[in-house]
């Protein structure tokens, strides 16, 4: 839910326009939340969800780790003051040229999922760690992550001994499983195919170290989830259960989970109809879509909580779109959103939940809206 701090700033300020306000007491709470859950476990914050300065200054004032997918993430990340140990080149598919940059400043963990890959770190940055990213199904998450990402087990077996013969140090095993994963035995699954990597290269003389157990974990939106704490002890059990007293290193990316609930956008109704006399459905269209930042309601894969300043009054479903000129900037239609029959023009609502994959996924002027404003407070 929006805090009072976010309630106040939109009241005082005024914003014209549908922005995000982000609150960065609640990123405080949800890092120390994540390092009590997980003690033996260093936070590398997945900078994609949200790489606003003022959050990345705040992390890396508190420690974290930044997992990073490109170059430019990588700078943000140095510019608010960490340092290029405390970064991860997470992303397996990089340009030679990037890979060959992020080395020059400082950066030595590289994610590969191919021999390919591998090849192009070898030679663009000589020596460095090298994790290899295992598929996972991402049974039980609402944004599943697809299999553009890792390969099978056998064959990172085969990518980590190649990286060895390359003069890299094959580091560890990375897995993720899936975006807003609310099934706490998905990380048993992947860390069961992380422990017949471990021990395939262990008979082939090769002593990985690190375990990299991704993201997934998620933010409060229509449904409760588990908390930091749930999460902390499944991964923990799950852990012993596989790798016994012999725990390896292990990593976590927190974006979403980071981020998520610290964030609510404003928007406005720009228009209430129908679109047939006896129509019982009612359009309800907002000044934010698809393409200013909600394209994660694609499929209709995460559901916000939307507030309205006329909650309480008689709800039926309705459709929610965006206002642009594209038939794709519908939001919820399939399975239509319940807001109150009084809802009209002019009205402001609150999308809470939406700190992480708004700003950055907010297309650059697409029919002439601006991206989507921030405020960081």
């Amino acid at each position: 839910m929006a805090t009072q701090r976010i309630i106040d700033f939109i009241n005082t300020r005024r914003p014209n326009g549908p922005c995000m306000v982000l609150d960065l007491e609640v990123v405080r709470e949800n890092y120390h939340n994540f390092e009590m859950a997980l003690p033996e476990s260093k936070i590398f914050y997945a900078v994609k969800a949200n790489p606003a300065p003022e959050i990345l200054r705040l992390l890396a004032s508190l420690g974290s780790n930044f997992d990073t997918a490109s170059v430019a993430e990588a700078e943000m990340a140095l510019d608010a003051g960490a340092t290029a140990d405390r970064i991860s080149f997470g992303n397996t598919i990089k340009k030679e040229r990037d890979i060959a940059r992020a080395f020059e400043l400082g950066i030595r963990l590289f994610a590969v999922d191919c021999i390919e890959e591998v090849e192009k770190v070898a030679r663009a940055a000589p020596g460095s760690r090298v994790f290899c990213r295992v598929l996972t199904d991402g049974a039980g998450a609402e944004w599943p992550l697809s299999r553009k990402f890792g390969c099978v087990p056998a064959m990172a077996v085969d990518v980590l001994l190649a990286a060895q013969k390359l003069g890299l140090d094959s580091y560890g095993v990375s897995f993720h499983v899936g975006s807003q994963q609310t099934d706490l035995s998905a990380w048993d699954r992947a860390l069961g195919d992380a422990k017949y990597v471990f021990d395939k290269l262990s008979m082939e003389g090769i002593t990985l170290k690190m375990v990299n157990m991704g993201g997934g974990f998620p933010t409060r939106y229509l449904k409760d989830v588990p908390t930091a704490q749930a999460y902390g002890q499944a991964i923990f059990q799950a852990l012993s259960k596989h790798f016994g007293n012999r725990l390896p290193e292990t990593i976590i990316e927190p974006g979403r989970g980071m981020v998520g609930n610290a964030g609510v956008i404003k928007a406005e109704v720009v228009l209430v109809s129908k679109k047939a006399a006896n129509d019982n459905v009612r359009w309800v269209y907002l000044d934010i879509g698809k393409f200013g930042g909600l394209a994660e309601t694609m499929d209709e894969a995460i559901r916000y909580q939307i507030t309205t300043p006329r909650d309480g009054d008689l709800a039926e479903p309705c459709v929610l779109a965006g206002p642009t000129c594209d038939s794709a900037d519908v939001m919820y239609e399939k399975n239509p959103y319940p807001l109150p029959i009084s809802l009209t023009i002019g009205d402001e609502v609150l999308i809470e939940g939406t700190g992480a994959y708004t700003t950055t996924y907010s297309a650059v002027a697409f029919n002439g809206f601006e991206p989507l404003r921030s405020y960081v407070i």
